[in-house]
């Protein structure tokens, strides 16, 4: 019973002509090797377009290390050239700023030997100037008197009393006298007079005044030296500065491009690494894919050989003469009873039935499958309905395993496209916000630039214009006090003169009781003399108000023209910092628009992506779910039909 129902399945599948087993095998074997050909080939096919994207990234990954390693090898040149300059900069500086300091000490030093000069020069002068004062003094009181010796040693004693410069005359005088005493009898015995005492006198005036020429043209000399010497120390202490500063904004250039060396450094090395970790993964994949490649056409090769084989076994005539002896009479006795049973009103009922079962089915489940196989099995002889309905049964399992792989592929496809395009919205927008930042952080840096460019010219237009104020200040203040000290000097000198000879008048009047009755100018004198103190009063008032006020201006534009120098370095020293992090933020900035424009054409890739996906997986009108369901209900439908079909 069981060889019948082989032999009407083999009959069925033939159709209208009759094909025997070994035939049907022999077209089957056949088309698996057809198959298994194209098959081969393809897997070849793919296998070497993959060989060859996996060159063409092998060859661009190993260029990209290449240009890496030659970009590293630049960078740390250009970070230790960098670094070096600092190094010598810094010692450079370290060197400038000690030369500096030697110059500022050589300045005070220079100063302060100068003010000791000053004031032995003043020491000095004014000593000579008291003796040639005293000499002229006594000179003239001598030519109105006829004094002898002693006298005129009681003359200058007196005076000598009074007068600090006297005493100098004094002595001159008293050793010039020894040495006249020491030349002999003749001389020892000749008593000085008025006019020889007025000659020796007026020697020794003349020998004053020289020497307090001398003084003074030592004094000028030396003042000559000090103003010459301090014009080439400041001189000398501004040039040292100025290079100073060029240094210092020079090393903090050289500073900043060493560390934006280090950070491209940083990230080429960053970027080499990925790059060699991608080859290297890439180099497993394609060593393993090699493998499973290999492995795969040497297993196809085989079975192609084992085809070949089994068609060459099968088609030999002993075997296909065997099977037509031995079996031919059962399939001709039994394509004879299917062919009267074919005639009989039992298969009649059977495909009516099966065409009504399939109508209700084709209504039931909506399906245009079931419909139409309802009419082909009402229209169709009974062989071929059996085959038809095989045939469905084939058509629709296989549609079934591809709307499977189908739906698999694209929720696999959709999901990627879906996260891709997430992260590559999420980093556009995340770098359009970064560029946003940049560009306001650039613009507040330009306006913070001319800001402190600004306050920098004010400082220097306030720092001149404090200057030339100090300048006109302490020329009227220095003007001020040689007026107030010529003044004073004459009324004292004049002070000097009155009291004097006030005082010799009332001596004289001592020594002379005749003149008792005359007072002189006596009652007068204490009026001008008072009057004469309070000018010489006023103006020595005058001269300290004088110097006191310029040594208050003098310090208060030291100290303003200090904190508007350290003011104005702050600022430059922020305008070259804030230009330096806006040069970095504008290249950043560059950078970001960049990588947002690349990452930009990414996403549309991924959206374009989208819409293609769009018709092909999204775009139906009826669920996955609800056509598995249906499918299932066909199938189901079909076997049912086909079962009708077998037992009749």
């Amino acid at each position: 019973m069981a060889s019948l129902r082989v032999l009407a399945i083999f009959a069925l599948l033939g159709g209208a002509v009759a094909i025997s087993p070994v035939q049907k095998v022999l077209q089957m074997m056949n088309e698996m090797k057809t198959k298994g050909d194209a098959m081969l080939q393809e897997e070849a096919q793919t296998y070497a377009a993959y060989a060859e994207w996996v060159s063409d990234q092998e060859r661009k990954l190993g260029f990209e290390i290449q240009t890496a390693d030659s970009d590293m090898e630049k960078l740390l040149a250009s970070a230790g050239k960098a670094d070096n300059d600092v190094d010598k900069l810094r010692a450079s500086i370290t060197e400038v700023e000690t030369e500096m300091s030697t110059a500022q000490k050589e300045k005070s030093d220079a100063t302060a030997l100068r003010q000791k000069e000053h004031a032995e020069y003043v020491t000095l002068s004014t000593d000579y100037s008291e003796s040639v004062d005293a000499l002229k003094r006594a000179i003239q009181t001598m030519e109105s008197k006829n004094y002898d010796v002693a006298q005129a040693m009681a003359l200058m004693q007196t005076m000598a009393a009074s007068k600090q410069g006297m005493r100098r005359v004094l002595a001159a005088f008293i050793q010039q006298k020894e040495e006249t005493a020491k030349g002999g009898p003749d001389v020892a015995a000749y008593e000085f007079q008025s006019g020889g005492i007025v000659q020796l006198l007026e020697k020794f005036l003349k020998k004053f005044e020289g020497e307090l020429e001398e003084v003074e043209s030592e004094e000028s000399n030396q003042a000559h030296n000090y103003d010459m010497e301090m014009i080439h120390l400041d001189d000398t202490i501004a040039y040292m500065k100025k290079e100073l500063e060029e240094k210092s904004v020079f090393k903090a250039k050289r500073a900043s491009e060493s560390a934006a060396a280090k950070s491209d450094l940083a990230s080429t090395k960053a970027a080499k690494a990925e790059d060699v970790a991608t080859l290297k993964d890439m180099k497993a994949t394609f060593a393993a894919k090699t493998d499973t490649f290999k492995a795969n056409q040497e297993v196809r090769k085989q079975e192609l050989v084992a085809i070949s084989k089994a068609i060459e076994i099968i088609s030999n005539p002993n075997v296909s003469g065997s099977h037509s002896k031995h079996i031919g009479l059962v399939q001709t006795a039994k394509t004879s009873f299917l062919q009267v049973r074919s005639e009989s009103s039992s298969r009649v009922s059977a495909r009516r039935n099966v065409a009504l079962f399939l109508q209700k089915k084709a209504q039931l489940l909506s399906s245009k499958v079931l419909k139409e196989a309802a009419a082909q099995v009402a229209n169709s002889p009974f062989d071929k309905v059996v085959k038809m309905i095989e045939d469905l049964l084939t058509k629709l399992k296989e549609e079934s395993a591809a709307e499977a792989d189908h739906k698999s592929w694209c929720d696999g496809q959709l999901k990627a496209n879906s996260i891709k395009r997430s992260k590559k919205t999420s980093k556009v927008d995340k770098l359009a916000a970064t560029v946003d930042a940049l560009t306001q952080t650039i613009a507040s840096q330009g306006k913070r630039i001319a800001t402190l460019s600004s306050e920098q010219a004010d400082l220097q237009a306030a720092m001149s214009e404090a200057t030339t104020q100090r300048q006109r200040e302490k020329a009227t203040n220095t003007d001020t006090l040689k007026d107030a000290k010529a003044g004073e000097e004459a009324v004292k000198q004049a002070l000097v003169v009155l009291k004097e000879f006030y005082a010799s008048q009332s001596s004289f009047i001592q020594q002379a009781p005749e003149m008792a009755a005359y007072k002189g100018m006596g009652s007068a004198s204490g009026g001008v003399v008072g009057m004469l103190e309070v000018i010489s009063s006023d103006f020595s008032r005058l001269h300290a108000d004088t110097q006191a006020a310029e040594q208050a201006a003098a310090s208060e534009h030291s100290e303003f023209m200090s904190d508007a120098k350290a003011s104005k370095k702050s600022k430059h020293d922020l305008e070259v910092k804030t230009s330096l992090q806006m040069d970095q933020n504008e290249f950043e900035k560059e950078n970001t628009i960049k990588d947002q424009e690349s990452t930009q054409v990414e996403l549309d890739k991924a959206l374009a992506y989208q819409q293609h996906l769009k018709p092909v997986c999204l775009e139906v009108h009826v669920s996955y779910e609800e056509r598995v369901a249906g499918r299932k209900a066909e199938i189901q439908a079909l076997k049912e039909a086909y079962e009708t079909l077998d037992r009749k």
